[in-house]
């Protein structure tokens, strides 16, 4: 018997090697991952690409077709049977949003957007806009004087009254002017004042307050005047007076003393005689 064969008969199995695998990393995991999927789509293709023929003969076999639906996904086509099974996909047609129109308060005709709107959020379209009467404009200072309002009933009181700045057109110097509209202006007034018989009254006890201060500083300048005047006419007298005594004397016995009186000014001087 050979030595090599007698060798290799009684020559022990190798043991299998116990040693833990090494663990893939995220990375190489990822990466198969790809590589198998792009290797699914290529054969996915390739199935889609196959002509009809070389399946009709296979009327039990079932055969996958890959379409792209545009929509970042595919759909298989299953032929089996003679039947085609098709996977469909149903869109809804999204929602019509028709704009918000706004309906004009003295036409009633619905329109998108209009000067009085914008500026004053005031329903009127620009066709029924009046600048001359109704939606005319009108000072901060005007509307002041000409309905009594404080600063507080246009800025502070719920809701401010909207404004526009216009620059002014005595000066171009000075700041810009506020203007209001008429319109906001009257309603404000109303919430003020109640009624227009108040505000009458209003307008009437201010002009009386006026015209008694008006009076009161007349009057004052009228007697400063008059201070003036006598202060300019009269003199003050700065000569020393001397006494003139009379030769007659008057005796009182009961005290003993004699008196003299003044011819000018009546002064009387008292004295005794040793």
């Amino acid at each position: 018997m050979d030595l090599s064969e007698s060798c290799g008969a009684d020559a022990p199995e190798p043991l299998p090697d116990k040693s833990p695998k090494p663990e893939l990393s995220a990375a190489m995991r990822a990466k198969i991952e790809r590589n198998r999927q792009r290797a699914l789509m290529l054969r996915q293709a390739r199935l889609a690409s196959r002509p009809l023929s070389a399946v009709e003969g296979a009327n039990s076999a079932k055969v996958s077709k890959t379409i792209d639906s545009g929509a970042g996904f595919f759909i298989e086509e299953e032929e089996g049977d003679g039947e085609q099974k098709v996977k469909q996909v149903i869109h809804q047609p999204a929602p019509v949003i028709e704009p918000d129109y706004l309906l004009c308060d003295d036409c009633q005709k619905p329109f998108m957007d209009s000067f009085l709107s914008n500026t004053f959020d005031l329903s009127v379209c620009d066709k029924c806009r009046d600048n001359e009467e109704k939606h005319k404009l009108i000072s901060r200072t005007e509307a002041k004087q000409r309905f009594l309002l404080k600063d507080c009933d246009l800025d502070k009181r719920e809701p401010p009254l909207r404004f526009i700045l216009k620059k002014n057109p005595h000066n171009s110097r000075w700041g810009d002017m506020k203007l209001y509209l008429l319109l906001q202006v009257e309603k404000r007034c109303m919430e003020v004042w109640g009624s227009e018989e108040a505000l009458e009254e209003a307008k009437e006890t201010r002009e009386e307050n006026k015209e008694a201060k008006k009076q009161k500083r007349f009057n004052k300048k009228v007697k400063e005047l008059r201070r003036a005047v006598r202060s300019s006419m009269w003199t003050k007298d700065t000569s020393v007076h001397q006494h003139q005594y009379g030769p007659e004397e008057v005796v009182d016995p009961e005290d003993d003393l004699y008196k003299k009186t003044c011819t000018s000014c009546g002064h009387e001087l008292t004295y005794e005689k040793m």
